[in-house]
């Protein structure tokens, strides 16, 4: 089947995908659920092809870390579709309404996007998380996977096909993506008149040949550069545990910080101890002059240092003259993903909530805790730093939009 004949299928079952009940939504995900636990050994199996290929190819271990499916993997996969049920079913949920002059009441109503293509590295995980979360947000879902999961992926698929066969529901509501082929997937990139949206998950490579070549809306961000401010108001002692929980806890991670920004008249007092917590940790520190003043031995940072995300164990720190200079320089080098300020200051916390931008804003509190399950919002389908139309962590209401209703009772336009 080509990339086309593959998107029009999807198309075809959007409908049936929109219309499904919450209670088939949830029999279809709890039969995944013990789906997932009868069959770990299988998929063990299916895993090992992909982790004896990788090693083969001597792929970095950090990726084959991030590839291996265990028994922890596959229960928190099953708790995850657990969650999944347990959330409110956001289709049909009327968000807002009001009445006019003439008594037409106006409404808005979630209703799902449509047809999703989801394209992703390494973790395979993400199949059955993406196919949960489209599913109960009532949308069709065209998995592309990484060919280092091929294996890993096509189990878990076929364990996805087997819930929906048994639930009686069209296997079209979920597709799975094999080949690697560039050309075939550009060709499905094109499909606008079938896809609604496109959400990479992967590395900024990835991400933006997405973005260059689909002709389809892309939510997307390219990488997670950032900062946490410690204002000369900031509870020293709740500083240091914050931004060592920023930085060190997962740095792997887009949430990390990677820029840590403190007011010069805390900083003689902060960078000190700051600095040996870190070390401590093994962090690799890049300071500005004032910051190598202050501390010595760091490595100086450079102007390419402020743009990096390293998702690693380095880290950038630079001190301000004030609040003015901390928001200016998360303008120009930040990435609009996640940005925190550490402060017993009521007005400077609102201060800095209303003029930083980003897709999460945090006032004394870690930056590791933009993540959909953390927020409130149980799974989640990645971070968008894109404004159109999902900002921040993106969960069931993120996969859905909303339509105008409205009641009347005769009224006219004069």
């Amino acid at each position: 089947m080509n990339a086309s004949e593959a998107a029009k299928r999807a198309h075809g079952a959007a409908d049936a995908a929109a219309h499904l009940t919450t209670e088939e939504k949830n029999r279809i995900l709890g039969t995944l659920e013990e789906l997932l636990r009868e069959r770990q050994e299988f998929l063990f199996e299916e895993n090992r092809k992909d982790i004896e290929k990788a090693r083969s190819e001597l792929l970095p271990a950090s990726l084959i870390e991030r590839l291996t499916m265990d028994a922890k993997v596959v229960d928190e996969m099953a708790a995850g579709l657990r969650d999944v049920i347990e959330l409110p079913d956001p289709v049909g949920e009327i968000v807002k309404m009001w009445q006019r002059p003439s008594g037409l009441r106006v409404g808005r109503m979630r209703i799902p996007i449509g047809v999703i293509a989801i394209i992703y590295e390494s973790r395979p995980n993400v199949t059955v998380d993406a196919f949960a979360l489209c599913l109960k947000s009532g949308n069709v879902v065209i998995l592309k996977g990484g060919k280092e999961a091929l294996y890993s992926n096509r189990a878990l698929f076929g364990l996805i096909r087997d819930a929906l066969t048994r639930c009686s529901v069209p296997a079209e509501v979920a597709q799975l993506i094999e080949t690697s082929d560039r050309a075939y997937l550009y060709e499905l990139l094109g499909s606008s008149d079938y896809i609604d949206l496109v959400i990479p998950r992967g590395g900024e490579a990835l991400i933006r040949s997405i973005a260059e070549h689909s002709r389809v809306p892309v939510l997307k961000h390219y990488k997670g550069v950032c900062a946490v401010f410690v204002d000369e108001w900031a509870d020293e002692e709740m500083a240091l545990k914050v931004c060592l929980n920023a930085k060190v806890q997962k740095p792997a991670t887009c949430n990390a910080m990677e820029t840590l920004l403190v007011h010069e008249a805390i900083a003689p007092r902060f960078l000190p101890e700051m600095v040996r917590e870190l070390r401590g940790a093994g962090v690799t520190i890049k300071g500005c002059e004032k910051t190598r003043e202050i501390v010595a031995g760091l490595d100086a940072a450079t102007e390419r240092d402020w743009h990096e995300e390293y998702l690693d164990l380095t880290l950038s720190v630079k001190v301000v003259h004030d609040m003015d200079e901390a928001i200016a320089h998360i303008r120009t080098y930040g990435s609009q993903h996640t940005d925190a300020i550490v402060t017993r200051d009521y007005n400077r916390a609102w201060r800095f909530l209303k003029e930083v931008n980003s897709s999460l804003v945090l006032v004394n509190a870690s930056t590791r805790l933009n993540d959909g399950f953390q927020l409130g919002l149980g799974a989640e389908m990645g971070i968008s730093t894109t404004r159109l139309h999902a900002f921040g962590p993106m969960g069931l209401e993120e996969l859905t939009v909303t339509k105008f209703i409205a009641f009347g009772d005769g009224q006219q336009r004069s």
